[in-house]
C-alpha cells in the first residue's frame, strides 16, 4: 500500500480541477498538504475567492492536515513565502506539484503581448520559481524529494490554433523537467511531468459535450500519488500522458539521419532528396 505519512506536499493551483484532485488524493494517503491557489478566473483575472480554503476544509473534515496559501507563483518573494509557510507549520517539504495555470486563447495575429507573457509567467516562470525553491529546500534537508510538473499534448503532438502562449509554456516545462531531473539526481530528487487530459475549467472548450468518466480530474490523481511516493524513487525525467484511462510515456525521438553526397549540403540536393527522411513535398 502506498502511503505518504509524514510527507509534506505543496500543490500549486490546488483550489480547483486537477490541483484539487491531487491535494485531496495526497491527503488521503497521509500527506500534509499546502494548497496554493489565488482563486482567480481561468484567464487569471478577478482574484479573491477561497477555493484553496475550501479544499483545506475538505481535507480537514476527512481527518487530514492542510493549510491554504494564496501567494502568486509568478512572484519570487511570494514563492519564498509559500515555502516558508510550509516549513513554519510542517517543518519540511518533500513533494512539489507544479499545477498552477491560466489560459488566454487567441490566434497569433490577435494575441496581445500581455496575453503571451502572463500565460508563460504562470505556467513556465511559476514552475521554475517553485522548482528552484523546492530544490533548495530539499537539498538543504538531505532527504530527497519529488517534483511533478504539468505539461500538455499541445506542446508535443496535438497543437491547436489559438494556444501559442500555452503550448510554448508547456514545451518549456518539458525541457525544464529534464534539467531538473539531472540536477536533482545526486540529491535523491526526482522530477517528472504529467500531461493530463481532464475535464477542467481550462479544457472546457475542448472537451465540451464529452461525458467519459475517465476525463474527471480524479482519474489523473493516482499517477501523481504514485510519482510522489517512494515507489517511484528510480523514476525521473519522464513525461507521462494520461488520457481516457490510458497511461503512456511521451518520448522524443530522432529520425533517420541523411548525409550529403559531397562535402556539404546544398539547397538543391535537399530539394532532391528530402523525401529520403520521410518529408513529403508533394
Amino acid at each position: 500500500m502506498i502511503r505518504l505519512d509524514d510527507k509534506v506536499a505543496i500543490v500549486t493551483g490546488g483550489g480547483r480541477g486537477l490541483g484539487r484532485a491531487y491535494a485531496l488524493a495526497l491527503a488521503r494517503v497521509g500527506a500534509r498538504v499546502v494548497v496554493n491557489d489565488l482563486g482567480v478566473q481561468v484567464d487569471g483575472s478577478a482574484a479573491g475567492d477561497d477555493s484553496a480554503g475550501a479544499v483545506v476544509s475538505a481535507i480537514r473534515r476527512a481527518g487530514g492536515h492542510a493549510i491554504a496559501n494564496t501567494e502568486s507563483v509568478t512572484d519570487p518573494a511570494g514563492v519564498e513565502r509559500l515555502f516558508e509557510s510550509a516549513l513554519a507549520l510542517f517543518h519540511r517539504v518533500d513533494i512539489l506539484i507544479n499545477n498552477a495555470g491560466i489560459v488566454r486563447s487567441r490566434p497569433l495575429a490577435e494575441m496581445r503581448v500581455d496575453d503571451f507573457d502572463e500565460v508563460v509567467a504562470v505556467h513556465l516562470r511559476g514552475t521554475f520559481l517553485c522548482t528552484r525553491a523546492a530544490i533548495r529546500t530539499m537539498c538543504a534537508a538531505g532527504r530527497g524529494g519529488r517534483i511533478i510538473n504539468t505539461t500538455s499534448g499541445q506542446a508535443y503532438g496535438a497543437a491547436a490554433a489559438g494556444t501559442a502562449n500555452y503550448a510554448a509554456a508547456k514545451g518549456g516545462i518539458i525541457a525544464l523537467t529534464g534539467v531538473t531531473a539531472v540536477e536533482g539526481a545526486p540529491h535523491g530528487i526526482t522530477c517528472n511531468a504529467v500531461s493530463p487530459l481532464a475535464r477542467t475549467r481550462m479544457s472546457a472548450h475542448y472537451l465540451a459535450g464529452q461525458s467519459d468518466a475517465h476525463l474527471e480530474p480524479d482519474a489523473i490523481a493516482p499517477l501523481v500519488v504514485f510519482l510522489a511516493s517512494d515507489a517511484a524513487v528510480k523514476i525521473t525525467a519522464k513525461v507521462w500522458r494520461v488520457a481516457r484511462n490510458e497511461i503512456a510515456l511521451v518520448d522524443a525521438s530522432i529520425g533517420r539521419a541523411l548525409r550529403p553526397r559531397h562535402e556539404c549540403w546544398t539547397a538543391e540536393e535537399l530539394a532532391d532528396r528530402i523525401g529520403e527522411i520521410g518529408v513529403e513535398v508533394t
